[in-house]
């Protein structure tokens, strides 16, 4: 049996070391629904979300897709080349920051780069790894960036 088809489809500890870069291959197109959706399902009431007069009199001049949207999907973008199978838990979020607006229609892609990587020191077959994820619109506007450290799988 091939081995490659059984490995993970993540990257191990050993594979995430400090410096490297992944530009995530898969994109994502943000739409009216999936801002309408996830807004009132997250029962957030903004009307900067979902009221286009409202929006239409904002600086922004329409609705803006909401930014634990963009950060959701910068996170999901960055699953299958990333932490596929091999990651263990989430440990914490630090430095979100929006600096761009995101508006319907809007197609996100994503990168990550490994900032510090350590062995577990109670965990043996595991590693902590600190990535920074971007989230760049079809300007070249990063639109999210964020920390994230997260327990990984080492191999074997």
């Amino acid at each position: 049996m091939n081995e490659d088809l059984n490995r993970p489809q993540g990257r191990y500890f050993e594979e995430l070391t400090p410096g490297t870069v992944i530009r995530h291959r898969v994109t994502r197109t943000l739409t009216e629904a999936d801002n309408v959706l996830f807004t009132t399902l997250t029962m957030n009431p903004q009307p900067l979300h979902l009221d286009h007069e409202y929006a239409a009199q904002t600086e922004f001049g329409q609705p803006l897709v909401n930014s634990l949207l963009t950060l959701s999907l910068l996170v999901g973008l960055s699953v299958h080349e990333l932490t596929l199978g091999t990651l263990v838990a989430n440990l914490g979020m630090t430095d979100v920051v929006f600096p761009k607006p995101v508006f319907h229609g809007d197609t996100i892609h994503a990168e990550s780069e490994v900032l510090e990587a350590r062995e577990s020191k109670s965990r043996p077959n595991q590693g902590l790894v600190t990535v920074e994820h971007r989230a760049i619109n079809g300007r070249g506007d990063v639109v999210a960036q964020c920390k994230r450290t997260m327990l990984m799988q080492k191999r074997g």
